[in-house]
């Protein structure tokens, strides 16, 4: 899924805008706010959660170059089902309704990737629903499948400590989880990163469930 759109087929809602920019950690958009536009990320990693009342938080998916965030809401015009933070230094376009007219004007057959981006973000959300009947082990499967590398060396760059945010589980079983699929040589760690050896048990493992 993540993988499956080119990184420059967004380009031309940039031409001729300027970027902006976001520090680590600094908010893009709030849950519940009412969505005028999206973004196109230009470079860097965003962090996408759902917020509880209670304060607790619970992380959809990070989104890295390439990737267009808040889309669903803009296109809905409902408010925004999500918050999103920039997780490292990034490089944003934001589009407007007038803009993106402009871009399908000129860009007609962009307007058919845009569907098809719009469903991958269906069947994400769907996915996260889909996961709160599987087991520890199977939920962190699944969620280290969705997940980009983010170099040529296929290594995933995250913690123990996001995983279980967005798969809503503890730390100390992430940990245990991590270290059975480390032993059984299905995967590999090093420091806040992951690299899987072994895709195809990852999704044994959650065909299994599947059947069940």
């Amino acid at each position: 899924m993540k993988g499956a759109f080119d990184v420059d087929i967004w380009y031309p809602l940039a031409e001729g805008q300027a970027p902006l920019l976001y520090a680590p950690e600094q908010l893009i958009y709030l849950q519940d706010t009412p969505a005028d536009r999206f973004y196109y990320i230009l470079e860097g990693t965003v962090k996408c959660f759902l917020s509880a009342g209670s304060g607790e938080e619970r992380i959809l998916t990070y989104h890295h170059a390439g990737d267009l965030i808040g889309e669903a809401a803009f296109f809905d015009k409902q408010p925004r089902v999500s918050s999103a933070t920039a997780l490292t230094t990034c490089s944003l376009i934001s589009v407007d309704r007038a803009r993106l007219h402009t871009v399908f004007a000129r860009h007609p057959d962009l307007a058919v990737s845009m569907l098809e981006y719009l469903a991958r973000t269906v069947r994400l959300l769907s996915t996260h629903v889909d996961s709160s009947f599987l087991q520890a082990d199977q939920r962190i499967a699944r969620h280290l499948l969705s997940l980009r590398p983010t170099g040529p060396d296929g290594v995933i760059h995250c913690t123990h400590e996001e995983i279980g945010a967005s798969v809503g589980v503890s730390r100390v079983t992430v940990s245990r989880v991590i270290g059975e699929f480390v032993r059984l040589g299905w995967i590999q760690t090093g420091y806040r990163s992951i690299k899987i050896l072994c895709p195809r048990e990852l999704e044994h493992l959650v065909e299994r469930t599947v059947e069940r």
